[in-house]
């Protein structure tokens, strides 16, 4: 999932009664939508000034651009690495 971020004292919730906040551990929370289910928010107490942002819910235009692709030894093979980004793989067991 393509992410993007901001400082949780910098964002604004202005939404109706369909966000709902999911705790599925300690310290740990997830803002999605009561109607589809989406993921819209993910946040922790361990940086709790920062909140991640699903990408795909925002409004073009976004001006966002790809910083580096994560998990790449798991991607899809329909999948398609920009060469010019940095890319990581899970770290071995």
């Amino acid at each position: 999932m393509a992410a993007s971020g901001c400082a949780l004292s910098k964002l604004e919730f202005v939404a109706d009664d369909t966000l709902r906040w999911y705790e599925p551990a300690d310290g740990v929370f997830y803002g999605f939508c009561g109607t589809c289910g989406s993921t819209l928010f993910w946040r922790s107490d361990g940086d709790a000034d920062w909140v991640s942002i699903a990408a795909g819910t925002l409004d073009k235009p976004t001006g966002l651009s790809t910083k580096a692709a994560w998990w790449t030894d798991t991607a899809g093979d329909y999948h398609r690495l920009d060469p010019v980004i940095p890319s990581y793989t899970v770290e071995p067991d």
